[in-house]
Formats: structure tokens, sequence, C-alpha cells
């Protein structure tokens, strides 16, 4: 029997109301940027839209879930903070058609006709990634102008990968259905032609490799849109549409119908715990961690709000005790839980990696919770081998098999993001709160150092250095690390799969951890691992 998580948390200390309203205030940014995303392209073409009688992109994924279940909408502000409309002009994430958990994409044809930019493809990308990976049938809501023509050279190269990831689905026996909404060119003609099933809707959707103006100037030939790639010719004569639908609705209960004869089942376990609340409030989660990731916080407060009954069995509580480990469950899914409650040192280090291996040997998925400035450095650390040892956990986390679950919850710099499963070991699912700071290291420290290495250089040079010149760009570097730094920041560039509000953790979490039970939850065997020192 697990213990139950003693919380300390003083709800009516000044620290908590402290980091309550800072962290409101951060939520109330995100908010802010994710309010815009339903009208992101102009009221004036959401109007235009709708008297077309056409639905929004996100009424279209409404009517295809079912009935009062949610939707986790996945990347909703890529491209924040850049040049781009804010989520690329698309709209991917989870959802329940007809009771199996499906990879929805769509795209918001009032977001520049529906033209692909960049981060449109790279967002993309990771839809494909999360669906392959967690063995979840894809269904592609199409409308698009292509690609945004004058940024093609940005475009066409990577975005070339979708129609492989597509076959690729399709391979492996994860079905991909594509419903056709409107003009699908070129590229996304192709994707059509790639999908192992095809909706489309009369009268609306048309797919062509080049449409009637390139025609006439190929082949001087003259054509209508109809005749040339209408869903009616291709449902009658090209054989590219399986299904004509009448209106959108009806494409959408074509779909619908398409995933219930797919009969679907999961190959990995269900949940086989109770699912019960945590015994503390959820709504508390705003004010546990630090709004100022310099400040630390006890982080078996936000496990304790987000486990099942507050349950946690701690493994080796007394040994390397700035990494917190144990088993416990979210929604009724067993995991177990690797939480930073401070620097990583080597016993850290140790006692993280052999946990992985524990957790592996019982098809156990991880959930890492960052909040982490990195490896200990320093003559003691490095002549206590931090480097071999730090070297475990990261060798741990990249060969260990079963799913991973990065929570974000404060800082994750520098090679600490690598040992706690970052982005680029693959976890399964990132998600952060609006307090997150990435970065290789702290922007103060950033500076610091580079106000270092200046007077060594200008030392060894023999020469004085300017103080006040110095002062002046390691303090505009710090500033631009720190903007670089921000949550808003990394989202936009897809570092991880979204912002949450702290409440919705476990909520979160729980639907992500469902979703990767599509596929085999399986671990690492005792013969695979990586060879490291001892």
């Amino acid at each position: 029997m697990s213990s139950v998580l003693n919380s300390r948390l003083d709800v009516n200390s000044d620290a908590f109301r402290a980091n309550r309203d800072a962290m409101t205030a951060l939520w109330e940014e995100v908010a802010a940027q994710l309010a815009e995303l339903p009208v992101v392209g102009g009221q004036s073409k959401v109007d235009r839209h709708r008297r077309r009688g056409k639905l929004l992109v996100r009424e279209r994924i409404e009517a295809l879930l079912d009935p009062d279940t949610a939707f986790l909408e996945l990347m909703p502000l890529a491209a924040a903070c850049t040049d781009d409309p804010i989520g690329a002009g698309t709209v991917n994430g989870i959802g329940i058609v007809n009771g199996v958990e499906c990879m929805i994409g769509g795209t918001d044809m009032t977001v520049r006709g529906g033209s692909a930019n960049p981060h449109t493809v790279a967002k993309g990308m990771r839809a494909f990634e999360i669906a392959r990976s967690n063995r979840l049938p894809m269904i592609s809501l199409s409308e698009s102008a292509g690609a945004d023509l004058p940024r093609q050279a940005d475009i066409f190269v990577p975005g070339g990968a979708q129609f492989r990831n597509l076959t690729r689905l399709s391979a492996e026996g994860i079905p991909t259905i594509t419903v056709g909404f409107g003009p699908a060119t070129a590229g996304g003609a192709y994707a059509l032609g790639m999908s192992d099933y095809v909706v489309m809707v009369k009268n609306r959707a048309f797919a062509y490799l080049g449409g009637p103006p390139l025609v006439k100037m190929a082949i001087d030939e003259d054509v209508d849109e109809e005749t040339l790639g209408g869903a009616e010719m291709h449902a009658t004569t090209s054989g590219l549409a399986d299904y004509l639908a009448t209106d959108e609705m009806d494409a959408i209960r074509i779909t619908r119908d398409i995933v219930e004869h797919l009969n679907w089942r999961k190959l990995g376990p269900g949940p086989s715990m109770p699912a019960d609340p945590p015994l503390y409030d959820p709504d508390e989660l705003i004010g546990c961690a630090s709004a100022d990731v310099r400040v630390p916080f006890e982080v078996r407060e936000v496990l304790a709000r987000t486990l099942d009954g507050s349950r946690f069995e701690e493994f080796k509580p007394l040994y390397g005790d700035k990494l917190v480990c144990g088993w416990g469950s979210i929604c009724g899914f067993p995991v177990g839980v690797l939480a930073n409650n401070g620097i990583l040192f080597s016993e850290e280090s140790e006692k993280g990696a052999q946990f992985i291996q524990l957790c592996n040997r019982t098809d156990t998925p991880l959930v890492f919770v960052q909040n982490i400035t990195g490896f200990m450095v320093g003559t003691a650390a490095e002549q206590g081998g931090i480097i071999k040892d730090g070297a475990k956990l990261i060798n741990a986390v990249s060969n260990s098999g079963v799913p991973h679950f990065v929570l974000m919850v404060g800082a994750s710099y520098g090679a600490g993001n690598y040992g706690m499963s970052g982005r680029a070991y693959d976890p399964r699912f990132i998600f952060t709160w609006p307090n997150h700071r990435i970065a290789v290291m702290g922007p103060k420290q950033l500076a610091g150092v580079m106000g270092i290495i200046a007077r060594k250089a200008a030392a060894s040079r023999g020469t004085e250095i300017d103080e006040d010149t110095l002062a002046e760009q390691t303090g505009m570097l710090e500033a631009l690390v720190e903007s670089q730094s921000t949550a808003l920041y990394a989202t936009g560039r897809m570092w991880d799969d979204g912002i949450i509000h702290p409440r919705d953790t476990r909520t979160v979490l729980g639907m992500a951890i469902s979703a990767s039970h599509s596929n085999e939850v399986s671990g690492t065997g005792s013969g695979e691992w990586g060879v490291w020192r001892h």
C-alpha cells in the first residue's frame, strides 16, 4: 500500500498568495493569446467563411467528437513570438471519435487562406510523430490553399515528409482518414491520395495537382474546377474519393462511421489503479510552484495534487533527496515519477538511473516533473564523478523503452533538461506551466559567464576592458536570453506540446497517458542498456 503524501502547504501564507497572484498574471498572458485563436485570421475572414455556409475548423472538430468528451489541443500557440500567425493556421489534438482516441488535425481557412508556413509544417510533423509513437488513428480535416508561395524555400523540402509520414502510418497499420472540405492543390492533393480513407464534400471539395490557370498555362486546356478535380468527379471517375458527402455534417457523419468500423483495439493495458481524486485541491497548484524559478519549492506539493488519492510510494527517500522518485497513478494508470527538488548531484543521478531501470522492468510509464537548473559543478562535484554519474542518468533516459511524459513546472536549464527527458529525448508529450523557463543556463548566469570570458580575453591581450561597455553588453545579453527563455517563446517554437493551467495538470496528463496506451507499453530489457561507467 502506497503512503499518502501529507501536504504542508499553507494556502493562507503570504508566499502562497504571492505565487498565486504572480502565476495567475502569467497565465492571463497565455489565456489572452489562446483567446485570439478562433479569430486569429481576422473577423472579416471568419464572417466570409460563415457566409459561404462553412463551419470553422474548431466547429468541425467539435461535431466530430463524441458528445461531452474533451479535446486535448496540442501546440495551440505554435508560432507565438514570431511573425507568423499564432497557431500556425492549423488545429491539432487528441479527441475521442466513436470511443477511439484519435489524432485530429484541421486547417484554419481564415488564416491566409489555409496556406502553410514553416511553423505549419513543423506543427504537422510533430502531430505525425505523436500519432505514430502512440498508435493513434489520424483524421485530417483538409481545406488548404497549399504552401505560402513566397516562403516556399522554407517549406518545400521539409514539407515533403508529410506524404512519407502518411504512408508510414498506413504501413504500420495506423489508419489515416482525410476529409476534403475545400480545395486541395498540388501537395495537398497527394495527401488525399496517400490516405487510407478519403471523404469529399460535393460541390465544395476539389483536388488537383494543378488548378485551371496552371492547366491553361501548361497545356493550353480550358477546364472548370468541377470537371478537373471536383468531389463528384473523384467519386465517380478517378476513384480518389471513397465517400461523397452531401454537406459538411454528412462528411463528419461518414468519418465517424469509418472510425466505428475500424474495430480499433488498444495494445496497452487499461487503467488498473483506483482513479480517485487527490486529497488536496488541484486549484491550489496555481500557488504551489514559485512564479520566480530562482526560488525553490517543494515538488511533493505538486504530486500531492496530481496523483490519484495523493498516494506515492517513494523510492530511496533518504538518498539523493534532490530527486524525488517513486510510484503512483494518474487517472488509474500506474506511473513512475521523477521530480526535481533541487540540482542534480551524483547521488541523484545514480538514483534516477536505477529507478528508470526498475520502471522498465515492470513496463511502467515515467512522468518527469522538471524544475532543474542542471547538474552540479565545481571541484568537489567533478572529482566525485558528476560527469560519469550524470551520463548514467542520460543513458537511462535515452534507452528507456516505456512512454515518457514531461511536465515543466519551473526551470529547465542546461543538461538538466536532458537528464529529465527533454524534447531531444523523444518523450511522448511535454507540457509546461506558465512560469516555465528554458535555456542553456539562467540569463544572469549566462551574462555573467560572458563577462568573465570578456575580462580574461582582454587580460590575455594586455588591454584594459571598458567596464561601462561590458556592463551594457552583458545587460543586453541577459535581457535577450530572458526574453528567449519564457514559456510563450518556447511553446511558439514547439519545444513543448502546450502551456497548461496548473489546475488542469492531472486531466491533461491522464489524457496523454491514456492515448499512449493505444500502443504497446513495454520497457527496455536487461541487456539493452548502453555501457556506463561505475
